[in-house]
């Protein structure tokens, strides 16, 4: 096995519908990391009351976490996302390419009806491994 985290779209089943891998592997002795579930909180504490708002501060905090850690993007494995009500996808992939650029891990979506806070409206669970 080689010494890489490696993401597959097998041939012999349906494109991804989406920004994600089908699979991804990590090899043998990889260190994992699991985050929290991080929400759309900003650096003063607060909670935006609009989904999008809520995508950019998400997506600076797992990117905070991440580098705490000495982790990039490209140590994700895996992503799950819930959300409260429907995600602008266009909106939202510009800021998961800002994240990733093309090297997609393996994700899951789901919608809830509430998340831990009533005003949360998005939290996404990070999964990466470092070799």
């Amino acid at each position: 096995m080689n010494g890489k985290i490696t993401r597959t779209n097998p041939v012999t089943m349906p494109a991804p519908v989406g920004n994600y891998t089908h699979i991804t592997k990590i090899p043998r002795g990889a260190e994992l990391f699991v985050t929290s579930g991080q929400i759309g909180v900003n650096a003063q504490g607060e909670i935006p009351a609009v989904l999008n708002e809520q995508v950019v501060h998400t997506f600076a905090n797992i990117k905070t976490a991440l580098e705490s850690e000495n982790l990039s993007s490209e140590h994700i494995i895996k992503v799950n996302i819930w959300a409260t009500e429907q995600i602008d996808w266009d909106f939202f992939d510009v800021e998961w390419d800002k994240l990733f650029g093309k090297e997609y891990p393996a994700m899951t979506v789901g919608y809830l009806a509430e998340l831990g806070l009533p005003e949360i409206k998005i939290e996404i669970e990070i999964w990466a491994a470092s070799v």
